[in-house]
């Protein structure tokens, strides 16, 4: 039977750290020549030319055009795109939110706090009608936690691990709903429909799926990021391998447009399609890493005793690696490739070491 990989990485690590600890106790480790301790050295072999973690471009790689947002009015500070009957997408181009028209009312779906102030006078150029509902995509403040501008709502629709999570955290810009669910719910009002649904932990606990049938349109927040590199680590999710199977799932299903919460423009299938063909690529790239790195090079004597840095300097190469190998398909395919493929590859690492 193979020795799992995950184990035979912790083995060497602990083959590495004794067989030094013998030999710094036996000769002692000799001085380290070159930059103080614990300050930056020689780079590492084969070290990619985007400028890593911490350290400061003078320019970032140019946004494609197909990925160049709308202006947006200044004197407004937001803009509204038809998505389909009744139903708006509202943004300042890095968050999104939605809002769904009816006979007699208006459901609102997450409120950005860098644009809520605005939203119900964006809602006010299309109907006069009141918001009704206010549905929460997740619990994360940067997307609800201007649900307060919207004045008072009667009803607030979450998944009941978003209401756990809001009553923990006890924050009064994030008042937790009033109606949860655990897998599905219908929110039928007037003759139009919003079908929500949770698939499990992947961005965070009670993060949902909202989609308008009549529309095709499916809004799901924090996962899909149409034509842009995801945010940092895979948008800091809470389960990486959860993010790989939800994207799959979204490809799955019958939607022309999808909202992802981010960035300037809506996507499609396309997009989606594109995204898990790099996270793919991604995953295949660390896993490579991870196999043909070795423990301990690159390394000064005297640090092999200490096993935080010999891990380190196992990771950031391991990182070095997953950069390199990725950077050449895919730096002109993504707008913002250059400012989070680092923390792609750390992340990304990581999930398949312990995982």
């Amino acid at each position: 039977m193979s020795t799992p990989r995950a184990y035979r990485t912790t083995r060497q690590f602990g083959q590495v750290i004794g067989a030094a600890a013998l030999v710094a106790v036996l000769i002692g480790a000799p001085a380290r020549a070159g930059s103080p301790p614990g300050q930056p050295g020689a780079p590492y072999a084969n070290m990619p030319t985007l400028a890593p973690i911490g350290v400061r471009p003078d320019r970032y790689l140019p946004v494609s055009a197909d990925n160049t947002p709308p202006a947006i009015d200044p004197a407004k500070g937001y803009r509204t795109q038809k998505l389909g009957d009744g139903l708006w997408m509202v943004t300042e181009n890095a968050y999104q939110s939605m809002f769904l028209v009816y006979e007699t009312g208006v459901v609102v779906v997450d409120a950005p706090p860098t644009y809520s102030a605005h939203i119900r006078r964006a809602i006010a150029e299309v109907t006069d009608k009141p918001i009704t509902h206010v549905i929460y995509s997740h619990s994360h403040a940067d997307h609800i936690a201007g649900v307060n501008d919207l004045g008072r709502v009667p009803v607030v629709i979450a998944q009941e691990e978003t209401k756990r999570l809001l009553l923990r955290d006890a924050d009064p810009k994030r008042p937790p709903p009033t109606v949860t669910f655990k897998d599905r719910y219908t929110l039928k009002v007037g003759s139009q429909v919003l079908e929500l649904s949770y698939h499990g932990d992947a961005h965070v606990p009670g993060n949902i799926f909202i989609y308008a049938p009549r529309q095709k349109t499916l809004m799901v927040v924090d996962v899909i990021f149409p034509g842009w590199m995801p945010w940092r680590r895979f948008a800091v999710a809470h389960d990486v391998q959860g993010v790989f199977e939800q994207v799959a799932l979204i490809d799955k299903l019958p939607f022309e447009t999808i909202v992802g919460g981010h960035v300037s423009r809506t996507g499609t299938h396309a997009d989606v399609r594109t995204q898990l063909e790099f996270m793919n690529d991604l995953k295949a790239a660390a896993g490579q890493a991870l196999q043909t790195t070795a423990i301990g090079e690159e390394l000064a004597a005297e640090d092999k005793t200490n096993p935080w840095a010999v891990f380190d300097n196992y990771i950031d190469r391991v990182v070095v690696k997953c950069v390199n190998t990725v950077t050449p398909k895919w730096q002109d395919r993504l707008s913002g490739f250059d400012v989070y493929i680092w923390d792609q590859c750390f992340a990304m690492e990581q999930s398949l070491r312990i995982d």
